[in-house]
């Protein structure tokens, strides 16, 4: 009844790996256990627990699915084999494998789930055992709770890998090195849903001079994350051309509409220019981007901005122009880091400008590490982050 009741709760597979080790294994003495998985016609462990050496259990991890073992003869038969004694394994599996895992008896358990077998879990013991007839019923009705909890946390892993990889997709891997300028970014997911969301910068080259944007698309699933994808791409391309920022944020929103997803976006886009000492930006209801000046003070940039991105196909979006002197730093960031329910808005970017006011000439990746430091101290984030930090510097330092 514990088991059954704590599976329901287990997310990820190493959730039902530790909680059958951590209720099974003591409950009927087993010294060892381990958990496979067909995947492609072969056999992989998903995970173990009590193996001295765990090179025993990785050699077994990619054998074929038709391998002369225990373990394989389950998942294809689905009926489970109660090995008493070394000799029992040798006389049922001669062709197995030697495997040096110092068990004398074992129990292998079908994983059945939805009418299909999903796993195998095996029980290894130290000594020679008798199963006897109530405890292999036992440990095969087990096998069923495994089973669901199994299913149920590989179609989440699943998931979880598919939310990361296409949210990967959609950021830079790295930020280019440009002339005159310091850039750090940090990504950080919320702690809700999948994991995935709207969040994205980016950090270009148009023509001679850098651009960078951050942006937010309402939502935290796959449509969102793949909407980011079409945005950022979309500010690259009228980016490539020669617009301006506010051109840059009309076409977006004009291209927003078009694609009918019923999604808004917040944006903010800009042109640096280290040499002339200036940004040139644009903003479509985005939190205001904080400056930094070379002397220490921190303000918000006043952008007037345009409504959200995939409002009005109509909405004007102005280019302002703000000096930008050589150790000034400018910090780019969605919401996440300053909005959460039952927080001050003002009392978070109070914080925010007084930890970047004193980060002083710090390299630009550890005032990031800081910022998510200080937000995670501060509260649980629960929507995702994305941060942009970039620092003037003359060409010829």
């Amino acid at each position: 009844m514990n088991l059954s009741g704590a599976l329901t709760e287990a997310v990820c597979v190493q959730d039902v790996i530790d909680l059958v080790a951590d209720e099974i294994m003591p409950a009927v003495g087993s010294r060892v256990l381990a958990v496979v998985a067909p995947e492609a016609g072969r056999m992989r462990v998903l995970g173990h627990r009590g193996y001295r050496d765990p090179a025993i259990v990785d050699r077994c991890d990619g054998m074929a699915m038709s391998s002369p073992t225990p373990a394989a003869q389950v998942l294809a038969s689905g009926a489970p084999a109660f090995l008493e004694s070394e000799q029992e394994m040798r006389e049922c599996f001669p062709d197995r494998p030697p495997v040096s895992d110092g068990m004398a008896a074992w129990a292998y358990l079908p994983l059945i789930a939805s009418g299909r077998p999903v796993g195998t879990c095996v029980l290894g013991y130290a000594q020679p055992r008798r199963f006897g007839a109530d405890e292999r019923a036992l440990l095969t009705s087990l096998g069923g709770l495994i089973a669901q909890a199994l299913e149920r946390a590989r179609l989440y892993d699943a998931k979880h890998r598919l939310a990361h990889g296409l949210q990967s997709a959609r950021l830079p891997r790295t930020l280019p090195e440009l002339p005159g300028l310091e850039a750090a970014a940090r990504y950080l997911a919320g702690t809700e849903g999948m994991d995935i969301g709207g969040d994205f910068y980016d950090l270009l080259r148009v023509g001679d001079r850098p651009a960078a944007v951050i942006g937010d698309v309402q939502g935290h699933n796959v449509t969102a994350a793949g909407l980011m994808g079409q945005v950022r791409t979309a500010v690259r391309a009228y980016s490539a051309v020669g617009q301006s920022p506010g051109q840059v944020m009309e076409c977006t929103n004009r291209l927003l509409l078009d694609l009918d997803v019923e999604l808004l976006a917040s944006c903010v886009y800009l042109h640096l220019d280290p040499d002339g000492k200036r940004v040139m930006a644009a903003g479509a209801g985005h939190p205001q981007p904080l400056l930094r000046e070379p002397d220490g003070r921190v303000r918000p940039l006043d952008l007037a901005q345009g409504p959200l991105l995939g409002i009005d196909a109509e909405a004007v979006y102005r280019t302002v122009e703000f000096p930008f002197p050589p150790g000034s730093v400018l910090m780019l960031y969605t919401d996440g880091l300053v909005e959460c329910p039952g927080t001050d808005v003002d009392a978070e970017l109070a914080a925010l400008s007084d930890h970047l006011g004193a980060a002083g000439g710090l390299p630009l990746e550890r005032v990031a590490d800081g910022v998510l430091a200080l937000t995670s101290e501060r509260r649980l984030c629960t929507d995702d982050i994305a941060l942009l930090l970039l620092r003037s510097w003359s060409r010829s330092r």
